[in-house]
């Protein structure tokens, strides 16, 4: 029932052809702030409905839509939303998110180098990141991403591999922070829908 750990699942729906990802344990009327990640993903095209403590997730639009947003409310689950930009039309700015740089690492210089990997055009600032994505719409494969010992970074890039890319997450045990079971949920969760 954490929002924070919900939006890698949110995101994964919005991201999927099929009857899209049911989360369990936290709805749109959680406290969390994080919880607010559903507005981003739906202004980017996802479809979201919330019932009580759930919430279902599906592909609306695609490509995705590119946004802007002022992320202060949600400098975790932000994170996402960059990995989304990946799969969007147009492009994706994230502002004020500051905190970023004083986190487990340099979140805003280590997420743009890792989205310049896929092929993405990326202006980084002091608190603001704006990601396009690669013109041709085709992100490179076989990448390696630097987790940075940050296990968010994990777990938001886990999403490329969606796109059929071959994606290696260089100490994927640095999610054991927050989620020690996110991959084997994320494995579980994609091979069901397959």
């Amino acid at each position: 029932a954490d929002a924070s750990s919900a939006s890698y699942f949110i995101a994964l729906g919005a991201l999927t052809d099929g009857p899209g990802v049911r989360v369990m344990g936290v709805g749109a009327e959680s406290i969390q702030g994080d919880i607010r990640f559903i507005e981003a993903a739906a202004a980017m095209g996802a479809i979201i409905e919330s019932g009580s403590n759930c919430l279902q997730i599906r592909r609306g639009a695609w490509p995705l839509r590119g946004m802007t947003m002022n992320c202060n409310h949600i400098p975790d689950a932000a994170m996402t939303l960059a990995v989304l930009g990946l799969f969007a039309k147009g492009s994706t700015t994230l502002r004020n998110i500051g905190s970023w740089r004083v986190k487990e690492t340099d979140r805003i210089h280590a997420m743009a180098t890792e989205l310049r990997k896929f092929g993405a055009t990326v202006k980084e600032g002091q608190d603001f990141l704006i990601v396009d994505p690669p013109q041709d719409g085709r992100l490179n494969d076989r990448i390696e991403v630097s987790t940075y010992d940050d296990h968010r970074i994990a777990m938001c890039f886990s999403l490329v591999a969606l796109a059929g890319v071959a994606v290696r997450i260089l100490d994927p045990l640095c999610v054991a922070k927050t989620y020690p079971g996110y991959f084997a949920d994320f494995s579980r969760v994609t091979h069901d829908s397959t």
